[in-house]
Formats: C-alpha cells, sequence, structure tokens
C-alpha cells in the first residue's frame, strides 16, 4: 500500500465524520444516526457515494438536514470527509460499508430519503442481483425508508436506467418520475448544479444523464 493511501487510512481512523469498522460507533450506529449528529432533521442517505461530492454538496445546499455517504472505498471517503471539514459542514458524514449490509447500520424507517448516483451498472446477466435497482435491494430500501421516503437514481447506463424502469413496472410505487436526459428536462433545476467526479466524466464524453424519482406504495 502506497504512503499517501496509508496516510488517508490514518487521517480516517481519526475523523469524527467517519464511521467504519475499528471504531466504537460502528457497532451501535445502528438508530441512533439522529444521536450521531445531535439533533432529529431529517436522514438522507447516499449509496455508492464514491468521493463524496453529491452528499457534501447537498449537505451545503439543505443545511437543515443530515446526510450520509456510503461506500467500502475508504480512500474515496477520505476526500469527502476532508471536504465537508473544509467546508465547515457538520451536516454531513460517512459510512465506510458494503452495501448489501444497510440493514447492519440502519434501523427500519430511519432513513427520510436515499440517493442512489452511479453506481457499477453490472451489465452481466450474471451480474444481476448486485445491481442496486435488483428487487432484493428494492425491498432492503423499502424496510429503511420512512412511508413517504422518496428514493432517487442518477445514472449514464442506459442498460441499468432501462432494467430500473422494468423492474419498478413490478412494483408498487407511486410519485414516479423519470427523464433519460435530466439536464433538458425540467427537472434539472431540482439538482442544484451538483455533480459527481463521474458525472462531469460522463457528461464531457458526450453521455446524457437519466434521472428518476419515486415512493413506495
Amino acid at each position: 500500500m502506497g504512503r499517501q493511501k496509508l496516510k488517508k487510512f490514518e487521517d480516517n481512523d481519526k475523523a469524527g465524520n467517519i464511521v467504519q469498522a475499528g471504531k466504537p460507533i460502528y457497532e451501535t450506529i445502528k438508530g441512533n444516526w439522529r444521536a450521531f449528529f445531535g439533533n432529529d432533521k431529517p436522514l438522507v442517505v447516499e449509496l455508492a457515494c464514491g468521493r463524496g461530492e453529491y452528499s457534501v454538496g447537498l449537505a451545503g445546499v439543505f443545511p437543515e438536514k443530515n446526510f450520509v455517504g456510503v461506500d467500502i472505498k475508504g480512500a474515496r471517503l477520505w476526500t469527502g470527509s476532508q471536504a465537508a471539514y473544509a467546508q465547515g459542514l457538520d451536516n454531513v458524514a460517512f459510512l465506510r460499508a458494503y452495501i448489501q449490509n444497510l440493514t447492519d447500520f440502519f434501523a427500519p424507517q430511519e432513513i427520510d430519503e436515499l440517493w442512489i448516483t452511479f453506481p457499477d451498472p453490472r451489465p452481466r446477466n450474471s451480474d444481476e442481483r448486485r445491481r442496486l435497482t435488483h428487487p432484493r435491494f428494492l425491498a432492503m430500501y423499502r424496510q429503511l425508508l420512512k412511508p413517504e421516503g422518496w428514493l432517487h437514481l442518477k445514472t449514464d447506463s442506459d442498460s441499468l436506467f432501462e432494467y430500473t424502469l422494468e423492474t419498478l413496472a413490478e412494483h408498487p410505487i407511486k410519485d414516479f418520475v423519470h427523464t433519460s436526459d435530466l439536464y433538458s428536462s425540467s427537472m434539472a433545476q431540482d439538482h442544484h448544479g451538483i455533480k459527481t467526479y463521474y458525472e462531469h466524466l460522463f457528461s464531457a464524453q458526450g453521455f446524457s444523464i437519466k434521472y428518476l424519482r419515486f415512493r413506495f406504495a
């Protein structure tokens, strides 16, 4: 492991805005996120958050909410953690964990809103169960979200977007809106100009950004 990555991991061990294995809070955070933040603000969780650009960006726009970015890559979470400190944001934190284990860290109906931002599309048929909009994940999100909680997806992947539309057609949902070209749609203003590293990359390559949101019925 490189010296720079080791330094990042050392920083993460000390960071108060990162929950990860080895810290006592890692074992007790489930059901206690509002105590962690020290308030009763709505809890917004971003899955596959990468470098945390979206969580940090949203935290700056919505100080009345708390944000948690979830990813398994510690070096990526370091970037989000340091950005939050640099901007003086105390309403954003990061959880280093596998998304399939989300129920180990959030209690039923503890989450007010979920974002899935540019996840790995897992295009191979053999990887279908690993797609973050597979029915097994949707069942987990339904359990963790409050009854009127929103679920959002942003992706550049045509295949993942079409798969998700087909999957959702078989699930009871409501208030469903979607677009295959977010920044040419009326929903663009709802995103406050916040873009992830990958979103900038994909947009520069000419890929349109797909977006959808819904509530479980």
